[in-house]
Order: C-alpha cells, then sequence, then structure tokens
C-alpha cells in the first residue's frame, strides 16, 4: 500500500509500504477514506519533537472503513464506518476509566511510565505507524474507534479524529465559563476550533492572535476580535480591550513552532533568547531553504499567554512543546497566581459528544477545510502547508 513515510528530519516520502495485519487479538484493520495533515506532523518534519524512528508511517488523524478484526473486537464488524482518535487507549486501566485516555497505562510500548501513545508519532509515543495510508493496524480497536453516524459524511468526521477534540479539551483547560473573555494564540485549524469551543462553552469574548491574513478572516467568519501580531502588540492591544485588566482565560494552540514578528511594535529588538531557545528543542533541524524551518521564537506564545491573561486567570496549553523545552515564564506566572493546564488531549473521552454536535448540525467542520489532496500530492500538501502559504488551514487527504 501507499504511505506517507518519515525517513529524516526535513526528509518525507510517498512509499509503497507492506499491508498491516492484526498482531493481537483486539487490533483492527482500517481501509482509510479521509486522513489529514496536522501541525504536529511538522513538528515531526522540522525536528521540533525529536525521536522519530526512520520508516514510521506519519499521521494520526483518519476515518475509514473495517476491512477485518480480531477476534477479541465484538463492537464492531467489517464495513463499519469509523473515525479513529488521534491517541491510542485501552479502555480497561485505571487511567482511561477515568477518562485520562491520554495517559493509558497498557497503550504505550514503551511502559506505563512512558505517557501518552499516538498514532505516527516518536518512539516514546510507540513508535506505532500513522493513518496517511491506505491501511491502518488500530490497537485496542473497542476504544480506539468511534462508530459514524450514516448522518455524518467522511469530511464532517475527519476533524474530529483530533482537530475539534484537542480545542474542546484546550477550553476546558483554560476553565472556560459564561461570560469570559478568552484569547486563542494561534488561528490555525485548532485555533479556529479553540474558538468555536469556547463560544460553545460560555465564553462572552473571544479574541484571535496570528500573523496569516487568511487565518485571521477565518477567524472574523466565528465573531471573534482578532490581532495581527506584524501590526499590532498582542499584549498591549489586549489589555487596552479589557480595560487594562487582561483576558480571564487563554488558550494557547500555538506551542514550540511559534514565529515572532517581524514587524510592528512587537517585533523584538533582541532576538538572541528565541534564537537560542531554536537551538535548543531542534538540535537536528534540516531546512532546506524555506522549507522545514522551525519556529523562531519557541516560547513567544507562552509568554504573551502569561503576559495576555489576568491576574488569577488560567491558561490552557494545547500546542505541542516536546520535553525538555525549558522557556516557560513561571516566574511571571507564580507572580500573578494563574493556573496553568496542559497535556495530551483525552480524545475518546470527548470525541461521541462532539460527533452528535456536528451529527446535529450545531457544528460544521467542513468549513475549516480548506484545501483538498490525493495521495500522490501528500509531499506537496504538506511543503505548501509547512511554509505556512496563505489559505493553507487545514488539509484533507482524500485516500479512497
Amino acid at each position: 500500500m501507499k504511505a506517507v513515510v518519515w525517513h529524516g528530519t526535513g526528509d518525507i516520502r510517498l512509499d509503497e509500504v507492506p499491508d498491516p495485519k492484526i498482531l493481537e487479538p483486539s487490533d483492527a484493520i482500517v481501509r482509510i477514506t479521509r486522513s489529514a495533515i496536522c501541525g504536529t506532523d511538522l513538528h515531526l518534519v522540522r525536528g521540533t519533537m525529536p525521536g522519530m524512528a526512520e520508516g514510521t508511517v506519519l499521521g494520526h488523524e483518519a476515518v475509514g472503513v473495517v476491512e477485518e478484526v480480531g477476534p477479541a473486537v465484538r463492537g464492531f464488524s467489517p464495513g463499519d464506518r469509523v473515525v479513529i482518535p488521534s491517541t491510542v487507549s485501552c479502555g480497561t486501566c485505571s487511567y482511561c476509566r477515568a477518562g485520562y485516555y491520554a495517559q493509558c497505562d497498557r497503550a504505550n510500548p514503551n511502559g506505563p511510565s512512558a505517557g501518552t501513545c499516538f498514532f505516527g508519532g516518536p518512539e516514546a509515543t510507540g513508535s506505532v505507524d500513522g493513518l496517511q495510508a491506505e491501511y491502518a493496524r488500530v490497537p485496542f480497536a473497542m476504544t480506539s474507534l468511534v462508530r459514524i453516524p450514516d448522518a455524518v459524511s467522511d469530511d464532517r468526521a475527519i476533524l474530529l479524529s483530533d482537530i475539534f477534540p484537542t480545542a474542546w479539551f484546550g477550553a476546558r483547560l483554560a476553565e472556560v465559563s459564561r461570560g469570559d473573555s478568552v484569547l486563542v494564540l494561534g488561528a490555525g485549524a485548532v485555533g479556529q476550533f479553540a474558538i468555536a469551543s469556547a463560544k460553545r462553552q460560555g465564553a462572552g469574548r473571544v479574541f484571535a492572535v496570528d500573523g496569516i491574513a487568511s487565518r485571521l478572516d477565518k477567524a472574523r467568519e466565528q465573531n471573534a476580535e482578532t490581532i495581527n501580531f506584524n501590526e499590532d502588540d498582542p499584549v498591549a492591544l489586549v489589555r487596552e480591550l479589557t480595560g487594562g485588566i487582561g483576558v480571564d482565560r487563554v488558550i494557547d494552540a500555538v506551542g514550540v513552532d511559534a514565529e515572532r514578528p517581524k514587524t510592528g511594535p512587537a517585533a523584538p529588538a533582541d532576538t538572541g533568547r528565541f534564537e537560542q531557545e531554536r537551538a535548543e528543542v531542534a538540535p537536528d533541524a534540516s531546512p532546506d531553504g524555506d522549507l522545514w524551518v522551525p519556529g523562531d521564537a519557541p516560547s513567544q506564545a507562552a509568554r504573551w499567554a502569561v503576559d495576555a491573561v489576568a491576574k488569577a486567570g488560567s491558561i490552557g496549553v494545547i500546542g505541542v512543546y516536546p520535553p525538555g523545552f525549558e522557556g516557560f515564564p513561571f516566574g511571571t506566572a507564580m507572580n500573578k497566581n494563574l493556573t496553568v493546564r496542559l497535556g495530551n488531549c483525552n480524545h475518546r473521552r470527548y470525541l461521541p459528544e462532539l460527533l452528535d454536535l456536528v451529527r446535529t448540525d450545531v457544528v460544521d467542520p467542513t468549513a475549516f477545510i480548506t484545501r483538498r489532496e490525493e495521495p500522490a500530492a501528500a509531499i506537496e500538501a504538506y511543503e505548501s502547508f509547512d511554509r505556512r502559504e496563505d489559505g493553507w488551514l487545514k488539509t484533507v487527504l482524500e485516500a479512497a
């Protein structure tokens, strides 16, 4: 079968690889009909999330059709349409039973203390081959698959695999409640769903910060109050718009690949600290011209979050920061009595509820799909997405 395969930092290819097989009684084989490219995939290619094993199939977002099930899988049959949550979970350990699916004790082959296991990630997370392929093996299928209602199309279901649950989780981490003012850092696909999630969890005002015009346009379609960090200082403007107080809640949907302002009042005069951070978080980066270039301000989003939130406010971090990242401004956060919560999304916990919002037309995920590509164009799609080209918000690979 064809699959997108990681061969090294800055080196991904569309390869012919062996079809997956049932390895455990709880496995299922799914024929992928839709997959997607996520910002986390770019971390893996840029080198800002280290530890990838050569030959790993990339991708952690997909929907498809069950082709085969192991003897322990009793709730699914060949022919069922399913969405695959990005994180793998057994459903029976104490963490899964408490809803902390991302910290499953059994899913990660590296052992209970290894933490999150997700498709297409580094060796520390599995490695479990990913979903940008024609077929995928899904471990612990009874928990790691969710049936798609007939009324929900593949296009509407694909962003439930990761993006929508992650954004919803971010708003929960930030403790968004009725009437709150919320700042969303990053208006990519996760940021767009964070805006939608904050509003549906009761936010009174939502601000969105980004440096790409088309993303800010999309945020305005949701009535978010937008800030272009290349034109305005986000922290100063947020304070001005909130009577000098700051926002109640912040959702960091950017993470380690943050970009610093290149123009405007927020452009830093001294970039030395950021350059040192980038060297530390991506020591093996291998840029190819303007491709696979790590973000040039790894701690920028974290610093804006702490500076823009009001005293005693709360921050939810869903943007990816790798182990070893040390750029968080703890001193300022402590002095403001902030609550900071972060982590990998417990996708299986939220997916059924969000699937119902999509089924009943409360949320239309297709509004955020801006590109559709055939598998043969996957590498070119990665390149355009990596360059942060205008209009590349979310790319779906139509594997069928």
